[in-house]
């Protein structure tokens, strides 16, 4: 895949991943809609990335406009690619997480993505891609961490349904399942306490990882990929 003058969406792009992912295709040329729940956030990244920022999009994927307001900030120009590094974790026993850490997990972590996919698929460019960003719990669901685990192990197995149906129109899907990485993600629980985890990932070295499966044409990266 060619990043040199291509536009991408990048959702959650004020996040550790998802900043590092921006920079990285910025870097390479591309074109970069940002989307993330910070308008001062997107504001500085927008200005360190200079022309390669397109535009932005402040919303809360909590929020059931969000998608539409998301999805409304990408039209105007061609659609090479989307990047969905938005999320938020929960902890706790899974018989003792509520109703309001439910649906806000489901609401970031899936069907806000869906519903963005719903609006966007059909717009996408042939050769394009789509990037989800799940997580290591996908592949080993996690006591502590069950309700986070079910919502990435079904991000994974939309975004493979997904990637059969778009190939029809040219486009693919990778899904990214990275292990533990230090993105400060654990410090910012929407419940609970994260459990000691070891060292994490470095940031960047998973970003450019990804990248590179981006041009590569991959369609799968497992956490033994990193």
């Amino acid at each position: 895949m060619e990043l040199n003058g291509s536009h991408f969406l990048v959702v959650g792009a004020t996040g550790v991943l998802g900043s590092a992912l921006a920079r990285g295709l910025a870097a390479r040329g591309a074109l970069l809609t940002l989307s993330g729940r910070s308008e001062a956030k997107l504001a500085a990244l927008a200005g360190e990335l200079g022309g390669a920022a397109a535009g932005t999009v402040a919303a809360d994927l909590g929020r059931l406009s969000a998608p539409s307001d998301i999805a409304a900030a990408a039209y105007g120009r061609e659609l090479n690619g989307i990047i969905f590094a938005a999320g938020v974790v929960a902890f706790g026993p899974a018989v003792e997480v509520d109703d309001d850490t439910l649906d806000e997990l489901m609401l970031v972590n899936l069907l806000g993505y869906m519903r963005l996919m719903r609006q966007l698929a059909p717009r996408l460019a042939e050769d394009s891609v789509v990037v989800q960003l799940s997580a290591v719990v996908a592949e080993r669901p996690t006591a502590g961490m069950a309700a986070y685990s079910a919502t990435k192990a079904a991000l994974s197995a939309y975004g493979k349904a997904l990637s059969l149906e778009l190939r029809r129109q040219g486009s693919r899907v990778l899904d990214v399942r990275p292990p533990h990485t230090e993105t400060g993600l654990t410090e910012r629980t929407l419940a609970g306490t994260a459990p000691r985890l070891p060292q994490g990932k470095d940031p960047q070295a998973v970003a450019e990882r990804i990248i590179a499966a981006m041009v590569d044409g991959e369609k799968d990266l497992a956490s033994t990929a990193f």
